[in-house]
């Protein structure tokens, strides 16, 4: 594999969290509703579970409300929400609305819902109050069920579907377009806006609280950007699957500008996130030339969150620079050649990373500044490949590069003699390139194999990579 030099304006991203983050404008007349009814259920699996929350306004009309709850068991907790701002202190739980369903009129219906997680068991709610009335509706649940395995989802068209096909874990499923209200963004003309960009060139500069841009299930094809004065913003697809809403564009490395330049959606404002949607490079890149590297996302700001996100692109699919921290969760991302990659630290959290080229190739070109402890985490995620025994976990960009795979399974496309390899005069001997406990076909141990000891891996769980010197939390 010959080494070469990314260059191009290093413009871009941020994701941010999406539960907890105070902000979503509240009607300022939020009346109190005289009647609700609320329908509580659960997909469970260990430690997990996906929450479907519909809310029925038996009262008068409301513009505005709010949702609380208990959970009945204190390991209960909100990770990651859709539809509604989540906050959770103790056991208490509020769901307030988002600007685009904050009006029920009377018999209508709302959906929100989460992913949670659990410790020692999983009971639901016993009662709901829809801005301050006790709610008389049902309350259900789902049995407890085995861990579902939903299909993966497909590389957006024209990309070739893989040939092997990863198995998921569960991933967020928000509901569709919510009741008596419209998506913000629908291709079709259904929506506020027809393009992705067109809202977010409509939230003002500067914006300081959570701005949730919903998108009606189509193909988007387009450059998207999310400038650096516009953090809080949250690009959230409506469809039953992250499949249904795909934003799309070709640009590569050697048309235009470099490798940074490349990419389909650029984020750069702070404390942004995106869930339940694509985000696609389907330049094809066919090895005949040079600078063919074309980049899906470029993510360049802080505090980013992506949750049941598809990334799919070829060589460098997923650029992390400098500044972001990114909390990647139950993800898919597959590329050929370093397709994750950049200086930046990112956490990638019960995801699938594919390596869809036959002939392999590193996953992972991180490019670690010596002063910075974390890099790339992949933790408890699954690793699959197109062929055995030939992709590489990964290889230094910069010399300094660090890289854990902890308590993963690396399936037998890994390379088990030679799973590192050196990149641009920089020796993988000279990185801090780990392993932690990994299993599957692809996990055998060597002496061209570093495992971290259990008392290194004490500090090198995904909340110590993410804290940085503000505490950042977005797992809990």
């Amino acid at each position: 594999m010959t080494s070469r030099t990314r260059t191009g304006a290093g413009v871009i991203g941020a994701l941010a969290g999406v539960v907890a983050l105070a902000g979503v404008a509240v009607a300022p007349a939020a009346q109190a509703a005289t009647g609700c009814a609320v329908t509580y259920t659960t997909n469970d699996w260990p430690g997990g579970f996906t929450a479907a929350i519909t809310i029925q306004n038996l009262g008068s009309a409301i513009n505005g409300w709010s949702l609380g709850f208990a959970f009945p068991a204190s390991g209960q907790k909100v990770d990651t929400g859709w539809s509604a701002t989540f906050s959770q202190s103790g056991q208490n739980v509020t769901a307030t609305n988002v600007d685009y369903n904050a009006a029920i009129a009377t018999g209508a219906s709302v959906s929100i819902g989460f992913n949670g997680s659990w410790s020692g068991s999983n009971p639901k709610p016993a009662s709901f109050t829809l801005n301050g009335v006790t709610c008389t509706g049902s309350v259900t649940t789902s049995s407890p069920s085995p861990t579902p395995t939903p299909s993966p989802s497909p590389s957006a068209t024209p990309s070739p579907s893989p040939s092997a096909t990863p198995t998921r874990s569960p991933s967020p499923s928000p509901s569709p377009s919510p009741t008596g209200g419209k998506p913000t963004v629908a291709a079709d003309g259904t929506g506020t806006y027809r393009t992705v960009q067109a809202a977010i060139d409509a939230v003002a500069s500067g914006n300081s609280s959570r701005k949730v841009i919903t998108i009606k299930p189509g193909t988007y094809r387009e450059i998207v950007t999310i400038p650096a004065n516009k953090p809080y913003i949250t690009l959230q697809g409506l469809g039953s699957s992250p499949g249904d809403v795909v934003i799309v564009n070709n640009h590569y490395a050697g048309g235009n500008g470099g490798t940074f330049n490349s990419a389909t959606a650029f984020v750069n404002g702070h404390d942004s996130a995106l869930t339940n949607l694509t985000i696609s490079n389907d330049y094809v890149e066919d090895g005949s030339t040079v600078n063919q590297q074309a980049v899906a996302l470029n993510l360049n700001a802080d505090r980013a969150v992506l949750s049941n996100v598809r990334l799919l692109g070829d060589q460098d699919t997923f650029l992390i620079n400098d500044s972001a921290r990114a909390y990647v969760k139950s993800s898919y991302i597959e590329g050929t050649v370093d397709f994750i990659f950049g200086g930046g630290t990112a956490v990638l959290d019960d995801c699938d990373i594919y390596e869809k080229r036959s002939s392999g190739a590193p996953i992972t070109a991180a490019r670690t500044d010596a002063a910075k402890t974390y890099g790339f985490l992949v933790y408890r995620s699954r690793i699959t490949g197109a062929t055995g025994n030939t992709t590489q976990l990964g290889r230094p960009w910069g010399p300094d590069a660090q890289v854990l795979y902890r308590e993963s399974s690396l399936s037998s496309t890994i390379k088990t003699s030679q799973p590192w390899t050196d990149m641009s005069g920089n020796s993988w001997k000279n990185a801090r390139f780990f392993e932690y406990r990994n299993t599957g076909a692809g996990a055998t141990v060597n002496s061209n194999r570093p495992q971290m000891s259990d008392s290194q891996a004490a500090n090198y769980t995904p909340q110590k990579y993410l804290a940085g010197s503000d505490g950042w939390n977005p797992i809990g």
